[in-house]
Parts: C-alpha cells; structure tokens; sequence
C-alpha cells in the first residue's frame, strides 16, 4: 500500500494526495472496470460544426503559417483537439446564425462547387487526419427549392436532387467522401423525404452515405421511427440538440445510435470548458450518446456577432494573426487523443459518489482508456439547457481491472484543473503514470479537475511558437477586388449577413469598375432565420463611430 500510494502522489500531484497524519480520510468509493461480460455501446467519435453558420468566416484569411496551426490544433492528431468528426453547413444562400454561406447552386441551372470555404476546410481536415469523418447538414436552402414557397419539402425530389449534387461535388471536384448527411437543422421533417433522400443516395451509388435525422429534439423523430418500419430501416443516426445529458425511452427503444449532433455552444472561458468536460462525459453516462459534436468548431467571426467566442478555440484576427487555444481544445484531447471512432464503451455505471463520472473505452485488443471528471455546477453550466442543482465533493476512487484488463500494470496519466477564480488553470498536462498493484489503483480527486488514465503511450501537447499579439482591425484599409484567380468566392474580412457577396469581373465596364464584389442572390432562400429585407455584409471594427468609405 505504501509502495502504491508513493507512485500516485507522482503521478496524482494536482490531486489531494492521500490523507497525511491527523487528516481525515477521504470518502472512498470503488468502481470495478471489466470486459468478460461483453461491451457497451460502439464509440462514434467527437466532433464539431463549421457554420450554422459562417462561423469559420474569418480563418481563410489567415496568413501562413498562423492559419496552419489553427488548423493543425484542430484536426491533427496527438497534437491538440484531435477531432474524429468534421460537420460543415451546405451553404443555402441565408442568415444561418453569424452570417450566411453560399450555396452550391444560388439558381437551378447554376452549379458551382467552389464557392465558399467549407470545401477548403474539410479537405484540410482530412490533409491531416484521413480517417476523420465528414458531416454535411443544410440549414436553409435557396429559394428555387421551394418553388416560391419557404419550405422544402413540398417536391421532396428537388430537395433530395439538390442536397445529393452536393455530396457528389464533394467527390467529384474535392475527392471527398461525405459520410453521414442531415436533414434540416432545428426545422421540421418529412418522413417522405428522408425515403426519397435515401432511394436516391443509393440510385446515385451512395450506399456509404448514412442519414442523421432529425437534427432537434429526441421527439418527434424517435416515436415515428417506432411506428414507421420503412423510416426505421432508412435512418441511421437519431441526433438531438442541446439534450442536457439525456436522452428518452422512445429514443432507447428504436436501438439507433444516439447522438448529440450540436451542443456546447458555450463561452470558451473555464466555464465553457467545464460544460465540455462535463456534457462529454455525462452524454454517454446519462443518456448513451456516443457521440457529441459542438457547435462551434472555431470562434473565427467577428466577436460582436451573436455567440461571440463560443468555440473550442479563437482565430478572429486574420490581419493580426493573433489567436487563442483556449481551455475547450485541451478539454477534447482528453478523450480525442486516447480513443477513436470504432472503440466500445465498458459497461458501468458511470457516476461516481462524490459527484462527477467517469467513463472507460477500449478498442478491444487490450488497451484501457478511462476519462473522469469532477466539474461543479457553477462551473459548468452550459448555454443551454438549464442545469439542476447537484453537487461534487473531493473524493477518493478505487479502480479494479479485471477481464482483459487485469494484467494491465501501468496506466499514463493526463491531467487538467480549472482555476476559475485563481485564474491558474492546468492544462492537459503529462504527469507520472500509475502503477496498477494486483489489478487495482486509487485516485484522489479534488473538485474541477479531468484526467486521462490509458495505456496509450501516444498523447502530446504541442509546444507551437506563440501567435502575435492582438492588434484592432486596421484604420485604414483598402481593397481593390483586383485578383484574376481568387481562392475563395468571398473577399477578405467581410462577413456577409443577408445575401452573397462574391467576386466578379465586370468586362464590359470601361473605367475602373472591372474588378468588384457582387451580391448575387435575387431570391429570398427558404429562411432559417429572420433574415434583412436589405442584403448586407460587415467588416471592420464595430467600435467606429466616425469613418470614411
């Protein structure tokens, strides 16, 4: 005992440490992890959302080699975040929160699959990770669609055709396989639609397609799928937003994987990555999710937009080329860095006694990963929903590997403590591994605190060179639109709200004016939002008061 307590007051610095002379004993609680008697759930992966929108506005514009190492923190793996799964907006022409995105086709007869940046930024993802998976989900759909109506459902053929042109463009001019497509985000759905969508992927050879539906609340969607045999058979995912660690009977009882296809969607102080830490966990112990993706990827749109800085990370200065990891990126390598889509789940409980829970994955060839958190309420409440109250207190677990994971001796340890109020955090940090004694260890656990227990040796922090520092959008800037080959469809730095602004040479203009951006949607989409009767982009400093154009 004293030979195991010496190696974990090593490896367990940050924590309380076993109870000294005259201390009194921790409350003790053991929890057994064992595999003889079958697996959990299948682990699909962590992820995040590019757009809904516009939410990567800004990060194209970075200069090399900041935008590299955005991206790299991202999306490469043992490095920072990590992330198993990519979910990009298919632009629609409209308002989709922080801005809007261009559609693929702004008019039937018009297709063009280079407009935009989420083309862009998958294949980076996929530069850097090839197995990560790729997500597509439509918030609004221009105006065509509808046929003059706001809804896109009225000639479900139409729809299926348009949102399958977009798969196959991925493919086709991006050689890039989408994996799972969505409905419409946080809007009804159509039972005939998700059949016809699905006839169609397959007519199209788009068998490895697989739908998520429906992209908003456990209900409806999960007693339909009960009644409807053939909506059954052609829904692949349930995803629900923002479920509050919870999911319903109905959702269990369809035996669908369940996902939390958006969540998070918090300020990414400590608070914010206390929510993550606890929805990351406490999504599979409460409601068996096995996957959460949070809405968003990087906070790289103007921060006076709504749902400032509410992603894993900060890329909002593309002229300075200052930006920010913050706390949420540490808090996914907790888990993305030590598991992958395709591990399973042990069968625990999941909640420890102090408050707070853990979870245990392995890929089923003998490696163990374990994920415990300890976040309090205050600090870590999340946007949306409401939080009850519940409580946490300092602690000591005891772990019993038996199964395959009896002859495990040694496990690395990764640990991360959010100061709050002191304003010192510790983050994702390498401590020393602990020694397993006869199939058993303990930990002390403080409040606020994650660690990472696993037998993968392949966990890093990266120690890139620092950004520069922030600077304001310059006072004076100019920009002619003269580029004969531009990389993106949109000029730098200006985030449209209402409409599509884009490039255009203007050949027939004598004077000065070849060069220009035009907006060049005429038909209101079929909305998400309320969007502007008058079409508008922004750029600049949103403290000016007195400027000249």
């Amino acid at each position: 005992a004293a030979l195991l307590w010496g190696w974990l007051l090593l490896g367990c610095s940050w924590g309380l440490g076993p109870p000294g002379v005259g201390a009194a004993a921790l409350p003790t609680a053991p929890y057994v992890l064992d595999d003889a008697g079958g697996l959990g759930r299948q682990f699909d992966g962590i992820g995040a959302v590019s757009g809904g929108g516009a939410t990567s506005r800004l990060l194209v514009n970075y200069p090399e080699p900041y935008r590299s190492q955005i991206l790299d923190y991202l999306f490469k793996p043992n490095f920072g975040a990590s992330l198993h799964m990519l979910k990009v907006e298919i632009g629609g022409d409209g308002q989709s929160t922080d801005g809007t995105e261009p559609s693929h086709m702004h008019y039937e007869n018009d297709e063009n699959y280079f407009r935009g940046y989420e083309w862009w930024l998958m294949k980076e993802a996929k530069k850097r990770n090839p197995q990560i998976k790729l997500i597509g989900l439509p918030w609004m759909f221009p105006g065509w669609i509808g046929r003059g109506e706001n809804w896109p459902y009225d000639y479900p053929d139409v729809t299926a055709y348009y949102i399958i042109s977009w798969i196959l463009g991925a493919k086709q001019y991006h050689d890039l396989d989408i994996d799972y497509v969505g409905i419409w985000n946080e809007r009804a759905f159509s039972s005939k639609y998700i059949k016809l969508l699905r006839y169609t992927l397959d007519k199209h050879g788009l068998q490895q397609v697989r739908i998520i539906a429906s992209d908003r609340l456990w209900e409806p969607i999960s007693f339909v799928l009960l009644l409807d045999s053939e909506l059954h058979e052609v829904v692949n995912v349930i995803g629900a937003h923002y479920p509050g660690t919870k999911t319903v009977r109905n959702a269990l009882l369809t035996q669908k994987k369940l996902w939390s296809s958006e969540d998070y969607s918090t300020f990414n102080d400590e608070v914010g990555a206390g929510c993550w830490a606890r929805i990351l966990n406490q999504n599979y112990v409460n409601g068996n999710m096995t996957s959460t993706i949070a809405w968003n990827l990087v906070a790289s749109y103007y921060e006076e937009l709504p749902f400032g800085r509410c992603g894993l990370m900060t890329a909002q200065e593309p002229w300075s080329g200052h930006y920010k990891v913050e706390a949420p990126i540490w808090i996914t390598a907790h888990t993305t860095q030590f598991t992958q889509p395709g591990w399973s789940y042990l069968q625990v409980d999941g909640h420890l006694e102090g408050g707070g829970s853990f979870v245990a994955l392995t890929d089923g060839l003998g490696n163990l990963t374990i994920i415990i958190e300890t976040m309090t309420h205050n600090h870590s409440q999340c946007i949306r929903p409401p939080l009850p109250h519940f409580s946490v207190t300092p602690q000591r677990a005891t772990f019993y590997l038996k199964g395959s994971f009896y002859m495990v001796e040694t496990l690395q340890v990764w640990y991360s403590r959010l100061g709050f109020e002191s304003g010192n955090s510790s983050l994702f940090q390498q401590l020393y591994p602990v020694k397993v004694w006869k199939g058993s260890f303990s930990l002390d656990l403080n409040v606020d605190e994650v660690y990472t227990l696993t037998t993968l040796k392949t966990g890093k922090k990266c120690g890139c060179p620092e950004p520069p520092p922030p600077q304001p959008f310059p006072s004076n800037y100019k920009d002619d639109f003269n580029i004969l080959n531009p990389p993106f469809s949109e000029a730098p730095n200006f985030a449209d709200q209402t409409g599509v602004f884009e490039y255009f040479m203007n050949v027939s203009d004598p004077g000065d004016h070849v060069f220009t951006l035009r907006q060049v949607v005429v038909q209101r989409p079929i909305t998400w939002a309320s969007d502007a009767d008058q079409t508008i982009s922004v750029i600049g400093n949103f403290k000016w008061y007195v400027n000249t154009i």
